[in-house]
């Protein structure tokens, strides 16, 4: 067998496992391993075919590899969890909220939260509200 399908084999076998991981690093080793297999098959000396590995990887992991970095995993995409992922949302109030009382419950997407008003005011139970912001576990919220 002609080493370029040597080649070729290691950059299926590493592409497959930049599949697993998430640096985008495997995947510019798998592309000098093209790289190898081009110099392979141009009938370049094996230490010239790794040369172009060592150098084509360089040049994905300076160049490629930021830019799937930025496409990939984008700032600010954030996904909100636990109560961060509550504001906005709309629930009704299933215990009294009173003024100066964080006693008050709030059902959202069917759990049961403790509550507060933004503005103090008074809510019975059964009126709809919106989450606007948290204080540690308790939701504030105000009156739709």
């Amino acid at each position: 067998m002609d080493i370029w399908i040597y080649w070729v084999i290691a950059a299926l076998v590493l592409f497959i496992i930049e599949l697993f991981t998430t640096g985008f690093a495997v995947i510019c080793l798998a592309v000098g391993a093209l790289g190898g297999a081009v110099a392979a098959l141009v009938g370049a000396d094996v230490e010239i075919q790794f040369l172009a590995f060592a150098v084509v990887s360089i040049l994905a992991i300076v160049g490629l590899r930021p830019v799937l970095k930025r496409l990939f995993f984008r700032k600010g995409d954030k996904v909100q969890t636990n109560v961060d992922a509550l504001i906005g949302k709309r629930g009704v109030v299933c215990v009294d909220i009173e003024r100066d009382d964080d006693n008050g419950r709030v059902m959202v997407d069917g759990l049961d939260w403790r509550a507060k008003s933004i503005d103090n005011e008074p809510l019975s139970k059964g009126t709809k509200v919106e989450i606007v912001e948290r204080d540690s576990v308790i939701l504030i919220v105000k009156k739709l």
